[in-house]
């Protein structure tokens, strides 16, 4: 019998481990310039670091929430949170840039782990009812401050003690966690005996990882090279396919895709990962290696983009109920575009509240409200039983969007780079920034597929 005390504990246990999968995948940014300047990378290669991370969670994150559910909810979650620490350890330790990418895509493979087997121990901890609901949303919100605290911790961090720690600070906390989860944490399994779809897991993760290489690859490797990468990516997700039909257990039953308004909803939460963190990935770049600021003062700066996407969401949400979620997703898509417009404004001269502060504010606001709308309708023309895999494949694609918006922008800001020179590294950014509306151009596609329902289901969110 679980008392009511120790229930609310659990939550805090859980809730603090979700913070940590999400600061995990922000926090990154801050550092990225000092670990290029202090580890070798190839020629983009840096991007691997923040990319590892998102296509290992996300390609793998439909797998971990299967084996939680097959070998035990609690075992699985000590057992990711084991992992999740001793890659953290590898990554800080890092001798070389592939190593640290090694590290990192193993640590994304232990959060895919995580991740799911918190949430679910969430789910079975609280009963269906105003507890649940009440719970669900401090996890949401929870995971929201993450990826706010990425900017202001990762600052002080990267400059006070150094980027390794950025990793290291995950340590006790995973050790903390995992001593107290057999006293706090239930133990529960799903239902049935599913087995587990290892093959289609293993094909779609290096699909993408293929087309993420080809992405970086592209502007340094000639044309016809690039070109066998993306039909080489294509033939895996292809053998994706024919895998998820002849599964008995499949990650992704095909027939879900049938709903439209899945379809779109699902477009539009990859276009806001594609853009999101394309243009935080960038704009780190731009703050610190065009402009030579600190890590500390553009984690300041940066954060701006956070706040407003958590306003946004919460006015997003009200908005869905009243006006429908395909014109909060629609107005939301033009309002990041319109916050994009402002950024290719910006020169080596342009002042922190001439233009960047305007564009972050206006692109996060329209974040916010966006992906609460992509979610909604991600979710809401989805049967009972096939609830948990649409979340998980919500969550997926908006990390899986991140890692590829990230390789497609910097490629892009690399081929449009001519020098060394602040000047022309802020050309490219530039063009990267402008190159954020084809992302912007794919959610308003999404956007087309969506039935205009002025309903908002309950949802069950995941860490995303």
């Amino acid at each position: 019998m679980v008392t009511e005390s120790k229930r609310w504990f659990a939550l805090a246990l859980l809730c603090l481990t979700g913070f940590m999968i999400i600061l995990d995948a922000s926090i990154v940014l801050v550092a990225v310039p000092s670990i290029e300047r202090e580890l070798t990378f190839s020629t983009g290669g840096v991007q691997w670091v923040p990319s590892g991370y998102a296509l290992m969670f996300g390609g793998l994150l439909l797998l971990g929430g299967r084996i939680s559910d097959l070998l035990g909810r609690r075992r699985v979650f000590i057992t990711g949170l084991l992992l999740f620490a001793g890659s953290s350890l590898l990554c800080g330790f890092a001798w070389s840039g592939d190593a640290l990418v090694l590290a990192r895509g193993l640590q994304g493979a232990a959060a895919a782990v995580l991740a799911p087997s918190a949430l679910s121990i969430v789910m079975t901890t609280f009963p269906e009812g105003p507890d649940r609901n009440k719970a669900l949303g401090i996890w949401g919100a929870t995971s929201g401050v993450g990826g706010t605290a990425g900017s202001l911790i990762g600052g002080p961090v990267t400059d006070g003690l150094g980027w390794q720690w950025i990793f290291f600070i995950n340590v006790p906390v995973c050790l903390l966690v995992a001593v107290l989860a057999p006293v706090l944490l239930l133990d529960s399994r799903g239902p049935g005996r599913r087995g587990f779809d290892v093959a289609g897991a293993v094909t779609v993760t290096a699909a993408l990882i293929v087309l993420v290489y080809a992405v970086i690859e592209a502007p340094d490797s000639a044309i016809g090279w690039t070109v066998l990468l993306v039909l080489l990516s294509a033939g895996l997700f292809g053998l994706f396919v024919v895998v998820e039909k002849r599964s008995a257990a499949p990650l992704v039953p095909l027939r879900i895709f049938r709903s439209r308004t899945l379809v779109g909803g699902n477009l539009i939460t990859i276009a806001w990962g594609l853009a999101a963190f394309g243009l935080n990935f960038i704009y780190t770049q731009y703050a610190q290696l065009a402009l030579g600021v600190s890590a500390i003062r553009y984690g300041l700066m940066s954060a701006v983009l956070a706040a407003a996407a958590v306003v946004g969401s919460m006015v997003g949400q009200h908005l869905v109920t009243r006006v429908g979620m395909r014109r909060v997703a629609f107005v939301s898509l033009l309002l990041a575009g319109v916050g994009t417009t402002v950024m290719t404004q910006l020169t080596v001269d342009s002042g922190y509240f001439e233009l960047a502060f305007w564009g972050l504010t206006i692109f996060g606001a329209g974040l916010g409200a966006g992906t609460v709308a992509g979610a909604i309708a991600a979710l809401s023309d989805v049967a009972g039983p096939d609830s948990g895999v649409a979340s998980g494949l919500q969550n997926a694609s908006f990390q899986i969007g991140g890692a590829v918006g990230i390789a497609v922008l910097s490629a892009v800001a690399t081929a449009s780079t001519t020098g060394a020179t602040p000047t022309a590294l802020t050309h490219g950014y530039r063009v990267a920034f402008m190159a954020v509306w084809l992302f912007i151009a794919l959610g308003l596609a999404g956007c087309a597929l969506l039935l205009d329902r002025k309903r908002s289901p309950r949802l069950e969110p995941v860490a995303s």
